[in-house]
């Protein structure tokens, strides 16, 4: 049966991140050749209320079919933001009907917020000696009316395991790809971000929100450099090289990188070669050694170890869950 998420959808909702999760979860499909093209999620949305008109922050409201019951059906629960969210934004409390609502989650279901949808997480409890994140906006707030949450407010989205939170607006697609990922390996998300034409992969530590996202035309940027070194991951990529493509100094090179990529070089080429050594444990059948020299980590111990920071798990257990979601992309 498909994964069931249900989307909880409150007064003041941002209809933007309303439809993150329909678009993300609702378009996966199975790559598995006993069921290709099957559904892997089934996405519903849900009021705290009987079926009804739920008030968005524009000129109309949503017709919601589901109430609260749904809930209690979910294999995963999003809340998005709301600017109406009343004492859980300002008193830290949830209302006796939202309450309700969740007291019909069943143990055990993924909880996922959205922006401030993080507020509800937090009032009822979920996020208490956690780390979360939240819209950088709200952090201070956030933090000082639930001080029992580690916040942090520079990261697109945190995933504690079966809770998770991401920061405002676009970065919960990026966290819908990365569960996407999660559950389903990396071909399955990266084909849903090409038909939603977004990046396949922002890391839940890069920052929110880079402050000279554009660098001014009379700057050189660092995309040649980049184009450079994905074309070359597996062999060694030296800073020194990556500089001379853009003809910069190491120092200008690497204080523009950050600029506009928001991590340093490092960061972002080990990013990269993960990224590449996913794809090749899912879509092939080379040895561990093979993709650890084909991702540019040298050995099967640099890979492993690397794997392992990334995403807690060895190649030979990431391959053994994943394969089965391979499909045959270039």
């Amino acid at each position: 049966m498909p994964h069931r998420v249900a989307v909880l959808a409150l007064d003041g909702l941002l209809p933007f991140e309303l439809g993150i999760p329909a678009r993300i979860f609702g378009r996966s499909l199975d790559p598995a050749p006993g069921n290709k093209g099957g559904k892997l999620y089934e996405v519903v949305t849900c009021s705290v209320r009987p079926p009804g008109p739920v008030r968005t922050d524009s000129d109309y409201a949503i017709l919601v079919e589901h109430g609260p019951e749904a809930l209690a059906t979910a294999d995963t629960v999003v809340i998005p933001a709301s600017y109406e969210l009343g004492p859980v934004f300002e008193e830290g409390r949830l209302t006796e009907e939202l309450a309700a609502a969740l007291a019909l989650v069943r143990p055990g279901t993924r909880m996922v917020s959205i922006c401030t949808g993080s507020y509800v997480l937090a009032a009822a409890g979920y996020l208490d000696g956690r780390p979360a994140t939240t819209h950088w906006s709200s952090a201070d707030h956030f933090q000082r009316l639930f001080p029992q949450v580690r916040v942090d407010p520079d990261v697109l989205f945190i995933d504690d395991g079966d809770v998770l939170t991401s920061a405002g607006v676009a970065a919960g697609i990026d966290l819908c790809l990365h569960l996407v990922r999660r559950d389903h390996g990396s071909a399955v998300a990266n084909e849903i971000a090409r038909r939603t034409v977004v990046p396949p992969h922002r890391d839940g530590g890069q920052a929110q929100y880079i402050h000279r996202p554009v660098p001014e035309p009379q700057f050189a940027t660092t995309t040649a450099a980049r184009a450079w070194a994905l074309g070359r991951l597996e062999r060694p990529i030296l800073l020194r090289d990556m500089a001379r493509q853009e003809s910069m100094s190491v120092r200008t090179f690497t204080r523009r990188f950050r600029e506009e990529v928001g991590v340093s070089p490092g960061q972002w080429l080990t990013r990269q070669r993960v990224e590449r050594a996913r794809h090749l444990l899912e879509s092939s059948d080379l040895s561990i050694d093979q993709v650890a020299r084909d991702a540019g980590f040298g050995t099967a111990t640099s890979l492993r170890q690397h794997l392992q920071a990334a995403l807690g798990v060895p190649p030979t257990v990431y391959r053994r869950t994943f394969r089965r979601a391979s499909v045959d992309t270039p």
